[in-house]
């Protein structure tokens, strides 16, 4: 073998959560798919509990192109793909999924392509372009991702058939330019790099027809669809107000409604007013650092009987002093004719609200 064939070309990156069974399976297929040409394969493993990392680690220590990246503590997709492309010193990186769904076979078609135009910049497998298709889909999922790539065209910066593919190929370099400006939310990384380059990307898409997953769990859930409408938003109005602020303000809202609906039950039985406060206060901080952890800090959230203990006690103090700031600078403001009562309670509610966000972020998701 020459020094030159002996290069490394193509990095796959992985990005799995309980897919063990695929694993040895995806190895073998991208070892025929892949054959003459200098390749390894990086699974980005979100921690699995049913080992997925330990799979690949057995794979690895007879096999030197396959690697294991094991997250402790923080899961997402996108940022799982990003940490793979920023691992390899190959000069191309493509993504493919863990579960099979992606047709391995295509990722020779992608290579050649970015190979032979040095001016193209992604290589996209399309299951809406030529001879490609989506399998087993059923009229709803079709509806559902045709929706959700009209809506992708509001900040895409190409005419793309399929940017819900997260299936693709592009050069190792430019991924680590782009980096700093990727938002690293949910599960589309494609519409994530294509929205993040400071210029239009040259891209060609190649079709493939998506596969019946065989081996373990669909990921898809409500959770990830509003994963991807937080992607869009980032990227239309994050600059303004950051996605995971604008998150907590409006589950803020919820608690709110919660307050008033638990007050208004706890009065009708003939409570005090205090009283009624009270409960309904401790309802609302509850739901609000349920629904905080499982949405706004999905990334970073708090799991086992202790950690969410811990969590919700750090959370109800830091909402506590949020409430009197929130008071005390409305009061100061409408004492001193500054503005009218409703204004000055808008800042205090404003205030309350980025003191609250502020410190949660630090004592209550930042501490694990």
């Amino acid at each position: 073998m020459t020094a030159k064939a002996a290069l490394l070309e193509l990095a796959i990156v992985i990005p799995t959560f309980n897919e063990a069974a695929n694993v040895p399976l995806l190895v073998a297929k991208l070892d025929t798919a892949l054959a003459g040409r200098a390749w390894e394969a990086i699974f980005v493993d979100d921690d699995s509990p049913d080992g997925t990392a330990n799979a690949a680690r057995e794979i690895a220590r007879t096999d030197r192109r396959v690697r294991v990246i094991q997250r402790i503590g923080r899961r997402g997709l996108s940022s799982a793909c990003i940490e793979g492309m920023c691992a390899t010193a190959a000069p191309l990186v493509a993504v493919i999924d863990g579960d099979l769904q992606h047709d391995e076979t295509l990722l020779p078609k992608m290579l050649d392509a970015l190979q032979a135009d040095p001016g193209l910049d992604v290589a996209i497998g399309s299951r809406f372009v030529g001879d490609g298709g989506t399998g087993d889909w059923d009229k709803d999922r079709v509806a559902k991702s045709a929706f959700a790539t009209r809506l992708s065209r509001q900040v895409l910066k190409a005419d793309l058939t399929d940017p819900m593919s997260g299936f693709f190929m592009i050069r190792t370099d430019m991924v680590r330019a782009i980096a700093p400006n990727l938002a690293a939310i949910g599960f589309k990384i494609l519409l994530d790099i294509m929205t993040g380059s400071p210029r239009p990307l040259r891209f060609v898409e190649l079709p493939y027809t998506f596969r019946v997953r065989t081996a373990g769990e669909s990921k898809l859930d409500y959770v990830v669809a509003m994963e991807y409408l937080i992607a869009l938003y980032d990227r239309m109005f994050g600059r303004y107000v950051p996605v995971r602020f604008a998150m907590f303000c409006a589950i803020g809202l919820v608690g709110l409604a919660a307050h008033m609906g638990v007050l208004a039950v706890v009065l009708a039985i003939g409570a005090t007013f205090l009283i009624g406060q009270m409960a309904a206060a401790t309802c609302a901080m509850t739901l609000n650092f349920f629904l905080n952890n499982a949405l706004t800090y999905r990334d970073r959230r708090l799991r086992g009987f202790r950690p969410l203990l811990d969590g919700w006690v750090s959370f109800c103090v830091v909402c506590s002093v949020g409430l009197v700031a929130n008071i005390g600078v409305a009061a100061f403001l409408y004492d001193a004719r500054t503005g009218t009562w409703a204004a000055s309670a808008m800042v205090g509610v404003l205030v309350g609200a980025v003191w609250n966000y502020a410190l949660s972020s630090r004592f209550t998701w930042g501490r694990y």
